[in-house]
């Protein structure tokens, strides 16, 4: 049985309808081979070019099955997902995101899938097992570590990976949370006011691989800061106890 069987036939509903979201950032090197695995899902795929100065465009050109959203200039991560997010509610009730340097297995959402919870909106998250691994750069590691900690400290939920971008969003929800953040600070932000809005939060294990050719955007001093601004004004808002 193939994927879009075993979505369309085992899981998914009325109810229950799914569409990819990819957010992508010059990432022309791998995004051709990502999106072409995330088609064989079966489900509507969205492409959100935010603002890409590589080869990135011309890499998504002709991909049967797919539509493309272009920022004109970068906005950010965060941006990104919000544009693929208000897209896909108008043909499904969840998001399923992956990033487009190639470290997620598409197929890895199948697992995911079926970890929604029947007759409730859940936020999954998958969970990298193979992080603690040498090839995986320094900076991911303490990251991932850093943002654990804190977005506990801010009233959100335990996590072991809470800075994966394979993630499943119930769409509805996710657009009423009243996110500030708008580059790699969404994917921590969210996560808190979704705990405080009582919605679940479930880890489930992935694959993960870190090529040599793997392109990534974060800054570790410059997005530091700014986790740290986000976490402070977080954790100052549940210091006065505002949702």
């Amino acid at each position: 049985m193939d994927a879009k069987a075993r979505i369309n036939g085992c899981r998914e509903t009325p109810e229950r309808r799914f569409a990819v979201v990819i957010p992508v950032y010059n990432h022309g090197v791998k995004v051709k081979a990502v999106v072409l695995e995330a088609v064989t899902l079966g489900l509507p795929v969205i492409v959100v070019d935010d603002g890409s100065t590589d080869i990135t465009p011309k890499r998504l050109q002709g991909i049967p099955g797919i539509r493309v959203i272009t920022h004109e200039h970068n906005l950010g991560k965060g941006a990104a997902l919000m544009t693929g997010f208000r897209v896909a509610a108008e043909m499904a009730d969840f998001a399923i995101t992956m990033d487009a340097d190639g470290q997620h297995f598409p197929k890895d959402a199948l697992a995911m899938i079926a970890a929604v919870p029947k007759g409730k909106k859940a936020l999954i998250i998958g969970y990298r097992k193979q992080m603690e691994n040498a090839s995986v750069p320094w900076t991911s590691r303490m990251g991932r570590r850093f943002s654990n900690l804190w977005i506990t400290a801010s009233g959100g939920p335990g996590l072991r990976d809470s800075q994966s971008g394979f993630r499943i969003y119930p769409l509805s929800e996710t657009l009423n949370l009243k996110t500030r953040s708008r580059r790699y600070q969404f994917e921590v932000e969210v996560l808190v006011k979704a705990h405080r809005n009582k919605i679940a939060v479930i880890e489930v294990p992935i694959r993960v691989a870190y090529p040599a050719d793997r392109v990534s955007h974060f800054h570790p001093v410059i997005d530091f800061l700014r986790n740290s601004a986000t976490f402070s004004r977080l954790v100052f808002r549940r210091i006065i106890g505002l949702v």
